[in-house]
Parts: C-alpha cells; structure tokens; sequence
C-alpha cells in the first residue's frame, strides 16, 4: 500500500510537469533556448520529446512500474545537470520551462530536480507493505506539510500575478503636474457654466477633443461619472470650446477640473482610466476636508 501511495504521487508529479508545459506551448518551447535548443524545428522536436517522456513515465511510474521509476529518475537527473550548468554559464532567471512559462533557473529549481531524481531512484526500494496506525498518521502530517508549502508556493506566485497587474494597469492617481491648466485653489467663473443642485457636491470639467483615441475609449467611464448624483458634470470640447481652452491653458485631452460649488479649483490634472478620473475627486473632498479643519 505505501509504495502505491508514493509510485501514484510521484506519478502525478510527472504528469503535472507535463500539463504545464501543455499550457503553455509557445514559451516553454522557446525557453529551450536556455539550454542550447535553438531553431524552431530543433525546440519542437525537444518539446514533444520531453512532454512525451514526461507522460509515459508519469503513467508508468503511477501504475507501479520499476523501470519506469528508473527512467524517470534518469530524465530528471538530466534536467538537473541541465540546470546546474545553465547555472554555471550564468543564466539565472532565465526561463527554464520546466514547470510552466514562468519557471527560471535558479538554484533552488536545481536542487528540487535533483531531490525528485533520488526519489524517483529510491522508488522501487519501498516496500509494499500496508503501515501501522502511526505509519499512516505519519503520511498524512507529511501529506499535510506538503499540501500547506504547495499552497505557500501558490499564494506567492498570486501575489506575483496581482503585482505585475497593478503595473500593467499603470499608476491610480491622474497626473497633476505644477503650472499646468489654473492653479489650485483659484475661483473660476466656469462654475457658471453648471447646473449645481443642492447634493452635488463637486463640479467636473471634462476636456477632450473629437480625434483623440483615448477620449473615445473613455467616453463609456464618462458617461458613468455623469451619471454620479453628487457630481455635476460638462464637458468642454477642444473646437466648440476653444476660448475656455485658451483661458484656462489646458495642456491637451483627456483633462479634469474637479471645482468645489463656489467655483473653487479642488483638483486638477491629465487621466487616462476611470479610476485616475476618480482620484481626482477623491483629491478634491481630502482637499475640501483639509481646508475645513483648518478654518
């Protein structure tokens, strides 16, 4: 029963190395390079070779098969030297695709490869036999301990993910730049220019101009702004309204000016999401806040 238990996870190893290079074909092909593959031909040759291996041998290797144990220690005995001398000729971090595109080599990647090659060797010594009741309470905590550092090891890849997603969305906040458009703080007669029911809280100038991409990508973000009770919104095209344009020195589109009611510039700068049109305003209500504790 033990050794049942240790050929179908180690099995499930090898079949999961697999799956993630099948998940990924185009990167972990091309990290082949990594090793001295090169040429598109040569990498799918390599590719299909290894992805092959890995789920005959996986296969092997769960349904209890020695040989196929040895074979798949001898694989991974390979893709360790591989690693080590990737290592040694000054390629860490570059990808390895030994578990998905996202795989580098590193030294720990080296040594768990080497690690699963002893296991995969020691494999055929395990004896088939059914453990004691604390046998089994040992697998399991072992099982356990396993399952929680696999769940470690995804909460850190998570945490990667959402980081690179942050910086790909780009910065939160509207870029307001000094000397740009009027100064914080002045009245401006604009105000006149929108209708100020008693809840709205905050008048929204809305700068654009008819052959800019980005203000017709945002029009959809506009139209929900608009649709805030507490806002009032106009917009201010770059043509019909030129002479607000030349007044207010608007720097070019997409651009905001968050007034208070009595005109009062609270905020101003260039955006390009909803959510930096958005730190506007909430820049405007910690401006108002700072101004009223103070008064």
């Amino acid at each position: 029963m033990l050794a049942t238990v240790a050929h179908l996870l180690l099995g499930l190893t090898l079949l999961g190395a697999a799956a993630a290079k099948l998940a990924a074909p185009r990167a972990t092909r091309l990290a082949l390079a990594t090793h001295g593959v090169r040429g598109a031909g040569a990498q799918a040759v390599a590719w299909t070779t290894v992805v092959a291996l890995e789920i005959a041998l996986g296969i092997g290797v769960a349904l209890g098969s020695d040989a196929a144990a040895w074979g798949a220690a001898a694989l991974l005995a390979g893709f360790a030297l591989l690693l080590v001398r990737a290592l040694r000729a000054g390629r860490a971090g570059a990808p390895c695709g030994c578990l998905g595109a996202r795989s580098r080599v590193s030294a720990a990647g080296a040594l768990r490869t080497a690690a699963l090659a002893v296991a995969f060797a020691l494999l055929p010594l395990v004896p088939d036999a059914d453990p004691s009741p604390s046998g089994w309470l040992a697998i399991g905590l072992a099982l356990a301990f396993a399952a929680i550092a696999g769940l470690a090891v995804l909460v850190v890849a998570l945490a990667r993910e959402v980081g690179e997603l942050r910086q790909a969305l780009g910065p939160e906040s509207a870029l307001e730049i000094p000397g740009e458009g009027p100064p914080l703080g002045v009245r401006l007669e604009l105000i006149e220019r929108f209708a100020l029911p008693e809840r709205v809280r905050f008048a929204v100038a809305l700068f654009s101009s008819e052959g800019c991409p980005l203000c017709q990508a945002l029009e959809p973000s506009l139209v929900l702004l608009a649709n805030d009770p507490l806002l009032a919104v106009e917009r201010f095209d770059e043509v019909a309204d030129a002479d607000v344009w030349r007044a207010l020195a608007i720097p070019g589109s997409p651009y905001a000016l968050v007034l208070g009611r009595d005109g009062t510039v609270r905020a101003q700068g260039t955006f390009n999401s909803l959510r930096q049109l958005e730190s506007l305003v909430a820049g405007a209500e910690r401006r108002e806040r700072e101004e009223l504790a103070h008064a």
